[in-house]
């Protein structure tokens, strides 16, 4: 009996311990009896704790401020070099990585080449786990130090398990990916479905930020989105939702790879996109398309509005379900051909239900190929947090 309350004394004491925490990094900076209001827990117990948190080099005081009657309460923040984190883009073509450090502050990237079609799962954990140490090393970070990793992949994944259930773009199944990551690196793991991530990105740090309902629509390689509502991302039954690619556009349009006819992918992805421009011209990429456009070849300016249209389309019918306040639109088409925001806008004057347009915000990802990582590092923050 003893030891059981002993085992639960220390759980609360942890709890309360993350609680100071949690609420000096999201009010920071803070006095003592601001976070004694906060949590609803003594001076005593306070400042306990604030020592325990000063001690581990998490916490730190910094300006004297006046209320204006006594003496000027001291001030505290977190120390941003106390705790690190390593936040993880995997894409089809190369891999991202950030360390985040305990501000919330990326403070060091390294991009490494990756063929995923080609390599092994264990091969792509094998180049992480080796990027990861050489980012560390460049930074003079001791792994004690390091929270752990967060990792943005494409596909249907099992965040609760840390699995990636299925992923066409980088052509695995069933890979315990943050399993594998943990015996491969040493450190905690936590996975989610890359959109999604990117946008706890936007919403934490870019376009998203003060938005109560955001959807983040993807354009590149393939088509996706992902949903906040009130703070919370839009999972669904099964950490599916968001999959816009399947959508159907025109039930007697293209073939898609998936079986079914004229779903949205074969109609503004990039190979999509690629494969109506060489009716016209033997281009070998999708910059070429993108140089036509920009010196007025009507052929390719006629691809470039449809698209915007299809996609000014697909964001009335998200509008219409979730009437978000903020439509993000992110992915390689947006960031390489900025000129297709604009088109889209003019679209969404007139394909957008009229008793939503004016509440209505489309505007670009402000973060762009950093929102993933950001996102990722965050959640492997909270790792700290939580544990």
């Amino acid at each position: 009996m003893k030891q059981m309350v002993k085992q639960d004394q220390e759980v609360i004491k942890q709890h309360n311990k993350h609680l100071v925490l949690d609420v000096i990094r999201k009010h920071r900076p803070i006095s003592r009896a601001e976070i004694s209001k906060a949590t609803k827990m003594s001076a005593t117990s306070i400042g306990r704790i604030v020592n325990e948190l000063t001690s581990e080099g998490l916490v730190k005081e910094t300006a004297l401020t006046s209320t204006g009657v006594g003496r000027k309460a001291i001030k505290l923040d977190i120390e941003p070099g106390g705790r690190y984190s390593i936040g993880v883009d995997i894409q089809k073509k190369r891999i991202l990585l950030g360390v985040m450090d305990f501000s919330e502050k990326i403070v060091f990237t390294e991009q490494v080449a990756h063929t995923a079609i080609e390599a092994a799962p264990e091969a792509t954990i094998a180049l992480i786990a080796q990027t990861v140490q050489q980012c560390l090393d460049a930074r003079g970070i001791p792994r004690s130090k390091v929270t752990g990793i967060g990792v943005g992949t494409p596909g249907v994944i099992d965040y609760a398990r840390g699995i990636v259930l299925l992923s066409a773009t980088l052509g695995w199944k069933n890979i315990s990916l943050a399993a594998m990551l943990l015996q491969a690196t040493g450190f905690r793991t936590v996975i989610d479905n890359d959109l999604k991530v990117k946008i706890l990105g936007e919403y934490l740090f870019g376009s998203a930020k003060g938005s109560d309902k955001t959807v983040l629509i993807n354009v590149g390689t393939g088509i996706g989105a992902s949903l906040i509502i009130n703070g919370e991302i839009f999972r669904g039954g099964s950490n599916s939702a968001g999959e816009l690619g399947h959508t159907t556009l025109d039930p007697n349009g293209n073939l898609c790879e998936c079986g079914k006819r004229g779903c949205l992918q074969t109609y503004i992805e990039e190979s999509a996109l690629l494969s109506e421009a060489r009716r016209i011209k033997p281009i070998t990429d999708i910059a070429q398309l993108f140089e036509a456009a920009r010196a007025q070849e009507m052929w390719a300016l006629e691809i470039m509005h449809r698209t915007s249209l299809y996609i000014g389309i697909t964001i009335n019918n998200i509008v219409c379900l979730y009437n978000p306040d903020t439509v993000i639109i992110s992915g390689d088409l947006v960031e390489n051909y900025g000129e297709i925001l604009q088109l889209l806008q003019e679209h969404c004057k007139t394909v957008i239900w009229e008793p939503f347009r004016e509440s209505l915000k489309v505007i670009a990802s402000e973060l762009e190929g950093q929102a993933i990582v950001m996102g990722a590092g965050v959640l492997a923050l909270q790792l700290e947090i939580q544990h």
